[in-house]
């Protein structure tokens, strides 16, 4: 690309709406985890798994509709890098009342380097049945992630659903 080219693009996207970027609070899940095994090392770091065994989620402020349980199966399989970032991928079925069973592929960074509060954020791919959670097909989700330790064997886990808006 010329540098005309790049100034004449500069230019075009400037003429754009900036999108405002918005997150709401979908659902809390309460996720309880086995402890963590060793699976050995890898050319990337040192890999663990954490059983999933259950727990409970319930939707946020205008999601009510989305409340249950976390069903036991899942499991957590971590990476822990040599620059000491963990990598988690955390894949499990939460069912809703209604019956209806969502699977959660939950991918984190943790970054325990930053304090007082460690950098603990996720993308969080959601698929639903057809009915009337669906619509979590067609929308990102983003997480936070936070240890309910010593009180209880478990993770807390916040989807929040990404809203933009231009104007």
């Amino acid at each position: 690309m010329t540098p005309n080219e790049a100034a004449a693009l500069l230019t075009l996207a400037g003429t754009q709406p900036l999108p405002r970027i918005a997150a709401r609070l979908a659902w809390t899940a309460a996720v309880d985890v086995a402890p963590r095994e060793s699976i050995g090392p890898s050319a990337l770091g040192e890999r663990f798994i954490v059983p999933i065994t259950g727990g409970v989620f319930w939707g946020g402020p205008g999601f009510e509709a989305l409340r249950g349980h976390v069903r036991a199966g899942g499991a957590d399989r971590q990476l822990l890098r040599a620059d000491g970032v963990k990598e988690l991928r955390a894949e499990y079925e939460m069912q809703t009342d209604d019956g209806a069973v969502i699977t959660v592929d939950n991918r984190v960074i943790v970054d325990e380097s930053v304090q007082p509060d460690r950098y603990a954020l996720s993308h969080l791919f959601v698929t639903a049945p057809a009915g009337p959670h669906a619509w979590l097909n067609r929308r990102l989700f983003v997480g936070t992630l936070q240890s309910l330790r010593p009180g209880r064997q478990a993770v807390l886990v916040r989807g929040w659903l990404v809203e933009s808006s231009i104007g």
